[in-house]
């Protein structure tokens, strides 16, 4: 997408684990308010969720044992052209993933793949196999590969709604791209922590384990050796360290059946729309508007927001009748409604109200604005001023 959000992040400097090579991506903390069955596929089936009946905790040498196997390590190459010439530019990334199936499928984040030519595979015996994509969600952050590989070690799924504040936490990923089998414990910290990744708002696990770029789609596991969490994201700055962050392991199955069946997630939808929150009169100023609100700050080309006539520097002033007050309260309204509902909004434009027909249709990664992507790509326009607001995606 072709336009980029012209919001600057704020807060603590936090960057994707997989960042500068290593897949990455960056993080800000959203103080500001900036998802296994099996699927139907033959004989590729991975094998359904489970949780573990043992009640005992392993010693981190026992989970690392029992899931040495089951982590890989992530290779990549992106290819792209460019210069007066038009050479040819290679780059190079890696992270981490965990198998799932003993037939190979394997789960790892979208950032750690994506853009990527190639993509490779090197388990814990030194095997190394070429991947090919089957799926990604990039609003979960998630990707399902696989590797033609048989007798695997899949990991068990554990639930990541019964975690507790305190818990143990043992991280086994491919830190630096290179200490493949790497091995590190903790606690879980922090539950449902709102933070935002690339632009976009998640709800992450956080934990004091050591993560280091390149840990970025491994495995995050209990003191019973389930995985409870995919590695996604560390803190980086001055004087900040032990702020690891996971994607919960119930969000990764929620689509992990969808990327293996059709490559995306369907029945998702989105506005298509970047907005700001003004909450100020210093943020009134800096974006030069006379009310304090919601404004639309991009929208998506092709998006519903486009289709339905919004335009950026709108502010937003009801959903369905109910008034919007932040951008956080528009995201749940508009993901308590299904694909192909139809909503009204009323927006303010130049001093007039302005009320608009919004048919939620289904995104698909074909569609600008695609299945997952939560940021304002090729809009028609921005709110004036440089911004320091961090930016959300609806």
């Amino acid at each position: 997408m072709s336009v980029r959000a012209a919001a600057v992040m704020m807060a603590v400097g936090i960057t994707a684990a997989g960042a500068a090579g290593f897949g990455g991506g960056y993080l800000a903390n959203s103080l500001a308010g900036n998802h296994m069955t099996a699927p139907q596929n033959g004989n590729s089936t991975p094998p359904a969720s489970t949780v573990s009946a043992n009640t005992s905790s392993l010693s981190v040498a026992q989970i690392a044992e029992m899931n040495g196997n089951s982590v890989v390590e992530i290779t990549t190459e992106s290819v792209s052209n460019g210069g007066f010439f038009m050479q040819q530019y290679i780059s190079s990334g890696a992270g981490s993933g965990v198998i799932i199936s003993e037939d190979g499928y394997i789960i790892t984040n979208n950032h750690v793949i994506e853009g990527a030519s190639t993509v490779k595979v090197r388990l814990k015996n030194g095997d190394t196999y070429d991947a090919t994509l089957v799926g990604t969600d990039a609003q979960t952050d998630v990707a399902v590969i696989k590797i033609d590989a048989k007798d695997l070690t899949p990991v068990t799924m554990g639930d990541s709604d019964t975690l507790q504040v305190g818990q143990t936490a043992v991280a086994i990923g491919n830190p630096l791209g290179e200490l493949g089998g790497t091995v590190t414990n903790g606690i879980i910290s922090a539950l449902d922590r709102e933070i935002t990744l690339d632009g976009k708002q998640m709800n992450l696990l956080q934990t004091n384990a050591a993560i280091n770029p390149g840990n970025s789609g491994g495995g995050l596991f209990n003191d019973k050796g389930e995985l409870i969490g995919l590695v996604v994201a560390k803190s980086t700055g001055e004087n900040v360290e032990g702020l690891g962050f996971a994607i919960p392991v119930n969000d990764v199955k929620n689509v992990i059946d969808n990327l293996i069946d059709y490559g995306y997630v369907k029945g998702r939808f989105a506005l298509g729309v970047t907005t700001l929150d003004i909450t100020s009169q210093e943020a009134q100023m800096k974006y030069q508007v006379d009310k304090q609100g919601v404004y639309v700050q991009q929208v998506n080309v092709g998006g519903n927001a486009e289709l339905a006539g919004i335009q950026a520097g709108d502010r937003i002033v009801s959903v369905d009748g109910t008034a919007i007050e932040s951008g956080s309260q528009l995201k749940d309204i508009i993901q308590s409604h299904t694909a192909g509902d139809k909503i009204t909004m009323v927006v303010e434009r130049n001093g007039q109200q302005v009320s608009l027909a919004v048919t939620l249709a289904e995104t698909t990664p074909n569609q600008n604005g695609a299945s997952g992507q939560n940021d304002a790509s090729g809009g028609s326009g921005q709110l004036p001023g440089d911004g320091a607001i961090p930016d959300r995606g609806n």
